[in-house]
Order: structure tokens, then sequence, then C-alpha cells
């Protein structure tokens, strides 16, 4: 599996990572209601040497303006070996839901600026990283907002391969869902999970790190 025993893994970012975690940091009991938590109790059920770390630091309405702002204080204080970013829905989302709040708005131009500042400055710093692109829980292919996400997956997949990141591609685990599910069994906005869609963004990355059930 990618990630090594006895590691500090911080995931961070915005209401789909938060979901209730406690402040400063969430984790233990405290982790949240998302798939952070069920990343964490699958791995150590599974496997209960592991001894991960895991820290939640997602932010509801974060952006990767606001990411970029606060990676220092909520990555780099926790001295993480392992760092999962989940960010981007609300760069594309302010656009099609708040449209003349243009200064809420975040471009894709601008979007890889912020993602590409973090990594030239600190991947280097983990063991590896892991980046999910942002999605939108819409099966007509051609919708607008939906477009617009796939650019902006785009460039999380592009920033990964160029950093030797992990990617995991969460538009396409949700498209496979919907091929049996319609997308209101699992959302009711487009965009927050219920517990079903936590379970696909946590076993997409479970799957994208190469985790095996072994007991």
């Amino acid at each position: 599996m990618y990630l090594e025993k006895k590691s500090t893994v911080v995931f961070i970012g915005d209401s789909i990572t938060d979901f209730d975690r406690e402040r400063p940091y969430g984790e233990g009991n405290g982790i949240g209601r998302s798939y952070v938590g069920l990343v964490d109790g699958i791995i150590r059920a599974n496997d209960p040497t592991m001894h991960l770390r895991v820290i939640n630091t997602g932010i509801s309405g974060d952006n990767s303006r606001g990411m970029k702002d606060r990676w220092q204080q909520d990555v780099m204080a926790l001295k993480p070996d392992y760092v999962s970013v989940l960010i981007g829905t609300n760069d594309v989302w302010r656009q099609f839901d708040s449209p003349e709040k243009v200064e809420t708005h975040i471009s894709p131009e601008e979007y890889r600026s912020n993602l590409k500042e973090i990594l030239d400055n600190y991947a280097s710093e983990f063991k590896g990283m892991i980046l999910m692109t942002p999605y939108v829980m819409e099966i007509w292919k051609e919708d607008p907002m939906r477009c617009r996400m796939a650019e902006y997956g785009a460039i999380v997949k592009e920033l990964a391969a160029e950093y030797g990141a992990v990617a995991i591609d969460l538009q396409k685990a949700f498209d496979d869902y919907f091929e049996e599910y319609p997308t209101a069994s699992v959302n009711w906005d487009q965009i927050h999970p219920n517990i079903v869609g936590h379970c696909i963004i946590a076993r997409a990355f479970l799957n994208g790190i190469g985790f095996e059930w072994t007991k």
C-alpha cells in the first residue's frame, strides 16, 4: 500500500472533507463524518498494526485560494508524511450559483497556479501526495457545470503526473455508480454526498493507494 506504517496523513479540502470535524484539527472521535473517517476506520479495522495518524483539516466553503493561504497552518504545522487534497468544487460552483460575485470565481488558470505553487514549494517535503479530482453528480455530460468541472479535474490529473502524486478520478467513480443508481440516491445538490457517496469517495481513495483487504 502507498501509505507506510506509523505515518501521519493529512486530508485537506472543503465541506466534502470537513463534514462536521472538530476544530482546530479533526482526528480520532473528532475526525468528522466524511470519507476521511471511513478511510481511517477501514484501514484501522483491516490492519491494526498500521498505526496511522489521520488528521482532517477540511473547511466548508474553501477553495484553492483559501487552501493555499492556510497551507502552513493546516498542513505543514502538522508535519505529515502524506497529504491528500480534494479541492476545486467551490472554485467551479461559485461561477454557477453566484455568477455576479466574480471575486469568488477562480478560473482554471488560477486553480492551476494555486495547486502548482503548493506542489512546487512543498511536494518534496512529503513521502507522497494524493490528488483527488473535483466532481459534480450530474450524468448529463454536456451540462455546463460538469463540463467546467472536467477542466479542473484534468488539471489535477496533469499536475499529479507532473509531480509524481497519486491521482484519483472521483468523477469516474461517481459515473460508474450512476450507471445503476440515480444521482438523487446519493446527493441533494449535485455536490454534497450522503453516506453512500462518501463510501464511493473512500473506496476510490483506497483503490488509488493500492489498499488490499488482508483479513
